[in-house]
C-alpha cells in the first residue's frame, strides 16, 4: 500500500495527548476536539512515498502538523476527521508536514525545519516567561550547518516564525530554517525555559 506523493501514517498512541498521570488516577485537561494544542502531533510511518526516495522510513517516528488528526465538528454538529484521513486509523501525511524525525533514538530535521529551544526571561518587569525571538539551537537542518549553525548556539529568529512542539517532555519553537536571523557569538548566562507543563505532556 503505497500513495503516489504522499506518506501514510498512524498516530504514535492516540490522536489525542488531553490526560496526565496524578498518582494513580487520570486527570483530563481538555475535552475539546478542536483545540490544537490537545492534538499529539506524533506518529508512526507506515508507507512512503512511490514517487520519489525520502530519507524517511517504514517505522520511523514522526513529528506532524497538528491538523493531520485534529477532528473538528461539521454544520450539522457531528464530527468529523480532516481531509487527510483515509481509512481505519491511517493518514495521508505530505511532505512539508513532517518537521521531525526519529530512528535509533536520534531526532533529525525533516525538510529545511529547525528546532530551538525557548530561553527564561530575566527581566522581572516583564509577564513573559520567556526571551522574545531568542532560543538555543536544539535541532539543526543541513542548510544551517553549512552555515556553521549547530545544536548549542545562541540564535536569534524573525518575529512570528515559531510553533510550539513538546519533544520528548522538552518546549521547543519550530521554523523554518530561513527564519533564522543571527548568531551569537556567546551564549551569556542564558538558560533554556522549559515550563513543567511539557514534562506532564
Amino acid at each position: 500500500m503505497k500513495s503516489l506523493y504522499s506518506f501514510i501514517i498512524k498516530p504514535f498512541k492516540e490522536r489525542y495527548n488531553n490526560e496526565i498521570d496524578v498518582g494513580d488516577k487520570k486527570l483530563i485537561l481538555n475535552s475539546n476536539i478542536e483545540i490544537h494544542q490537545s492534538v499529539d502531533k506524533r506518529a508512526v510511518v507506515v508507507s512512503t512515498p512511490a514517487a520519489f526516495e525520502t530519507d524517511i522510513k517504514i517505522g520511523d517516528v514522526v513529528y506532524i502538523h497538528h491538523n493531520i488528526f485534529r477532528r473538528y465538528y461539521g454544520v450539522k454538529g457531528e464530527i468529523r476527521n480532516s481531509s487527510s484521513y483515509f481509512k481505519d486509523d491511517l493518514f495521508f501525511c505530505e511532505p512539508h508536514q513532517i518537521y521531525l524525525y526519529k530512528r535509533n533514538g536520534s531526532l533529525k530535521c525533516n525538510l529545511d525545519y529547525c528546532f530551538a529551544s525557548p530561553i527564561e526571561n530575566k527581566d522581572n518587569l516583564r509577564l513573559e516567561k520567556e526571551e522574545l525571538q531568542l532560543g538555543i539551537m536544539k535541532y539543526c537542518s543541513k542548510s544551517l550547518e553549512d552555515l556553521g549553525i549547530t545544536p548549542g548556539d545562541l540564535i536569534t529568529f524573525t518575529p512570528n516564525s515559531e510553533f510550539e512542539f513538546i519533544v520528548e517532555d522538552e518546549l521547543l519553537y519550530c521554523m523554518k530554517s530561513k527564519d533564522i536571523a543571527l548568531k551569537h557569538e556567546d551564549k551569556g548566562n542564558k538558560k533554556k525555559y522549559n515550563p513543567s507543563w511539557a514534562k506532564s505532556s
